[in-house]
């Protein structure tokens, strides 16, 4: 899945025939958090006439789902081509509000549905992006005398250590694409003389930046 970084807003403002068009997107996890995200934008622009928005979102192994309002704009004109421009967009987890005021002059529905979809595209330009990856995190149990020279051998070899939980023995958690498991697997049996196996304790979801 392809994003925006968490908390990282976007912005754009396009004057077409005297109204005033201002885009703005944000990755938004779940309906709660675009609902809330469009009401915060309601707010900061309390005297326009529309608030227009568009989201889409996947939940983690669910169907993706998809909303979209014209909020008083003619029907079809402006929450529907906004969605279509975000699909197009290639990105997930994100929700695009355009704030209009009226500048006076009347758009007609072709001109309206041609701004909301041009304020999307100029809201996403040049975006930076991110790949949302789910890791399986697996613990690495050693004793107190092994422990520090493993956690040290991992680092180096450039396996993601994310912590160490010290309790009656030393567990070293390690977030990995599971297609790496058996390479871990030899690596830990390595550093504990074969005494040491992968242990899965649970999956999360991290961001990877895209060039």
């Amino acid at each position: 899945m392809i994003t925006l970084p968490e908390g990282e807003a976007l912005h754009a403002v396009l004057e077409i025939k005297r109204s005033k068009f201002i885009g703005c997107a944000l990755r938004c996890n779940n309906e709660e958090e675009a609902r809330e995200f469009i009401h915060s934008q309601k707010a900061l622009y309390p005297d326009a006439r529309h608030h227009c928005s568009a989201y889409r979102f996947t939940p983690l192994g669910l169907n993706t789902i998809e909303r979209s309002s014209d909020d008083g704009e003619p029907s079809g004109t402006a929450g529907r081509p906004m969605l279509d421009t975000l699909n197009g967009t290639g990105l997930d987890n994100v929700c695009v509000v355009v704030t209009r005021y009226f500048g006076g002059v009347l758009l007609g529905t072709g001109g309206l549905v041609r701004a909301y979809s041009d304020t999307v595209t100029a809201t996403f330009d040049n975006s930076p992006r991110v790949r949302i990856v789910t890791q399986g995190i697996y613990g690495l149990d050693f004793d107190y005398a092994t422990a520090p020279r493993a956690e040290a051998g991992l680092r180096a070899a450039g396996w993601n250590v994310t912590e160490v939980v010290w309790d009656a023995f030393a567990r070293v958690h390690v977030a990995i694409d599971e297609t790496r498991l058996k390479e871990l697997a030899a690596v830990a049996s390595q550093l504990s003389g074969h005494t040491c196996k992968p242990i899965f304790l649970e999956y999360r979801t991290v961001d990877v930046p895209l060039a």
